[in-house]
């Protein structure tokens, strides 16, 4: 039986990939992914096969990784940030009873929610959700459900995928979306870019002046709740002590 390693290698920096996901590249010999995901990490492993696909190749590159494996091959399919969080755990589960052969094991990593809040402080300190703004593969209209629930139920919001070339006023529209909804103008957000990464760069706003920031697929986007403040270049929000 060939085994196949979901891999979560975090947002880009190798000081921030878990010492799991390490072992599991060192084992694999077939690395398999998105081929900006495999660039992060081929030259740490020069010897190894290389199988990559464009985006939006998704399925294919998932039957391509299990079928490696299924014919006895141990494969490494990379993920940006987790495996399982937007990542190809997920679909690699789903096709996996046509692949018997094959043993897999997810590997988490450390999610751009989780080291994008790091960098701008502590703005996941309570409840949240992470929602995409990407409608490639969720209809707009349940995304604005989504945001609309999170605002009434006033989560911090994490938002991924909030601008690309080809919808360049996500964001903008989420942050209307918000407003609409009842979330105060003042409420303090931020965004990171590139994060982990060299040239990474972060920001912290209030809401009304989120929807006029240039964004894209690199950046992660904090939306605050009632409670979250600001101190000093830090984005809070308190986990309830009363200090």
């Amino acid at each position: 039986m060939g085994k196949l390693f979901v891999v979560g290698i975090g947002p880009g920096d190798p000081a921030m990939m878990t010492g799991q996901a390490r072992a599991a590249l060192d084992e694999a010999g077939v690395l398999c992914g998105y081929d900006t995901y495999v660039g992060l990490i081929r030259d740490m492993y020069p010897g190894k096969q290389i199988h990559t696909t464009p985006m939006r190749r998704e399925p294919e590159r998932c039957r391509a990784a299990l079928e490696m494996a299924a014919a006895g091959k141990t494969v490494a399919l990379v993920c940006g940030g987790d495996a399982g969080v937007y990542g190809m755990a997920a679909p690699v589960l789903e096709l996996a009873e046509a692949y018997p052969a094959a043993d897999i094991e997810v590997i988490p990593g450390v999610t751009a929610a989780l080291a994008g809040a790091a960098a701008l402080g502590a703005p996941l300190g309570h409840d949240f959700c992470v929602i995409s703004l990407s409608d490639l593969l969720t209809p707009w209209d349940m995304i604005q459900r989504r945001l609309r629930a999170a605002a009434a139920g006033d989560f911090v919001l994490c938002l991924y995928n909030p601008a690309s070339s080809r919808r360049p006023d996500h964001l903008r529209r989420a942050c209307d979306v918000l407003l609409d909804a009842g979330k105060s103008p003042d409420t303090a957000c931020g965004w990171v870019r590139n994060i982990g990464r060299a040239g990474e760069t972060r920001r912290i706003l209030p809401l009304a002046a989120l929807r006029e920031e240039a964004v894209d697929m690199f950046t992660t986007v904090f939306v605050g709740s009632r409670a979250t403040f600001v101190q000093g270049d830090r984005l809070i929000t308190p986990r309830g002590y009363g200090l």
